[in-house]
C-alpha cells in the first residue's frame, strides 16, 4: 500500500532558500525582532495557511495534502497523503500518534484514516451488485466479526516470539501504535507463543518492512517498539504483509491491535496481562 512513512516526516533539509528565510521570521525563527514582525503577520493570516507553509519550511521533502486547525482544539491535524500527524497551531511541535475522543470513546485517527483510505472501508464490506457508496455503507454499519478463519493466512508474513509450544496468539499490530507497544511488553511475561502479523494502520509499510525483512525480525520489532530507528536491509519478499493487510481489509480490521486466539476468537484491543491470561482459559474480558 503506497503511503508517505513517518520516517519520510522526519527527513528535513535546512537549506533556507530567501523564501523560507521569509517564513522563518514569520515563525519567530529568525531572532527576537522578527519574530515580533512574523507574530504580527502571523495573527492576520488563516492560520492553515501559516501552518501549511511553516511546515513546508520545516519539512521541505513531505507533501502535505491537506491542512485542518478547526476539528481539535490546539492542534492542526496534517494529511501527508495516507500518513496523518498532528501539530500546534506554530508548527512548532510535532505529534505522531492518534487522538482519542474520551467522551464519546471514538478513535478520531483512526476514523480520519479510514477517510483517506477508503478501501479499507470497502474491503470485503457487502454486496456483489453494490456500487462504491453502498459498499462504505455496508461496511460501516456490519457487525465486526467475532471469529475469523486462521487456516487463511499463510505462513509468510507472522513474526513470532515468545514461548515456542505456548498458547498461539495472532496479533495484528502496528509499529507506530502505542497500544500494541503495551500489548507487546504484556505478552513479554506470559507463557505464550505469539504470532505478530503487521499492517500498516498508520501509513508505517517502509517501518514494517524494514523490521520484517531484518536479519533478526524478533529484535527488529522490539527496538521498533521502543522508537528506536530499524535500518532497512536489502528487500525481502514481503507477499506475506501483503496477505496480513488483505486478512485484515475483509474482516474489517481497522484499528490495532487485534488479538486472535488459536481458535479464531477476536479480541479487539488492548487489554492487561491478567485479562489476556483469563481469556486465553476461556473466561470473557470485560
Amino acid at each position: 500500500m503506497a503511503s508517505t512513512s513517518t520516517s519520510t516526516v522526519a527527513q528535513t533539509d535546512w537549506t533556507l532558500s530567501r523564501r523560507q528565510w521569509a517564513i522563518a521570521a514569520a515563525i519567530g525563527l529568525a531572532g527576537a525582532g522578527a519574530g515580533m514582525v512574523g507574530t504580527m503577520a502571523w495573527a492576520k493570516r488563516d492560520t492553515g495557511t501559516a501552518v501549511r507553509e511553516a511546515l513546508e519550511f520545516r519539512l521541505p521533502k513531505t507533501k502535505i495534502s491537506a491542512v485542518d486547525c478547526s476539528k481539535l482544539p490546539g492542534l492542526c491535524e496534517i494529511a501527508a497523503g495516507q500518513t496523518l500527524f498532528y501539530t500546534d497551531p506554530n508548527a512548532r511541535y510535532l505529534v505522531i500518534g492518534r487522538v482519542y475522543d474520551m467522551e464519546s470513546r471514538t478513535d478520531l485517527t483512526a476514523t480520519r484514516l479510514l477517510e483517506l483510505n477508503p478501501d479499507t472501508l470497502l474491503a470485503g464490506a457487502a454486496h456483489n451488485n453494490a456500487d462504491a457508496r453502498g459498499e462504505a455503507q455496508a461496511a460501516t454499519t456490519a457487525a465486526p466479526p467475532t471469529r475469523v478463519p486462521l487456516a487463511n493466512l499463510p505462513k509468510a508474513g507472522a513474526i513470532r516470539w515468545g514461548k515456542p509450544g505456548g498458547p498461539r496468539l495472532v496479533v495484528f499490530s502496528d509499529f507506530r501504535c502505542s497500544y500494541c507497544r503495551q500489548l507487546s511488553e504484556g505478552l513479554s511475561g506470559l507463557d505464550v507463543e505469539v504470532e505478530e502479523r503487521p499492517i500498516s494502520v498508520l501509513g508505517t509499510r517502509a517501518l514494517t518492512e524494514a523490521v520484517y525483512c531484518a536479519k533478526d525480525p524478533v529484535k527488529a520489532l522490539h527496538a521498533a517498539y521502543r522508537g528506536e530507528e530499524v535500518s532497512a536491509p536489502a528487500r525481502c519478499d514481503t507477499s506475506g504483509l501483503d496477505a496480513n493487510e488483505a486478512f485484515a481489509r475483509k474482516h474489517g480490521f481497522t484499528g490495532t491491535p487485534i488479538i486472535v486466539r488459536a481458535d479464531g476468537t477476536v479480541l479487539r484491543g488492548y487489554h492487561p496481562a491478567p485479562a489476556l491470561a483469563a481469556w486465553l482459559a476461556g473466561k470473557p474480558v470485560a
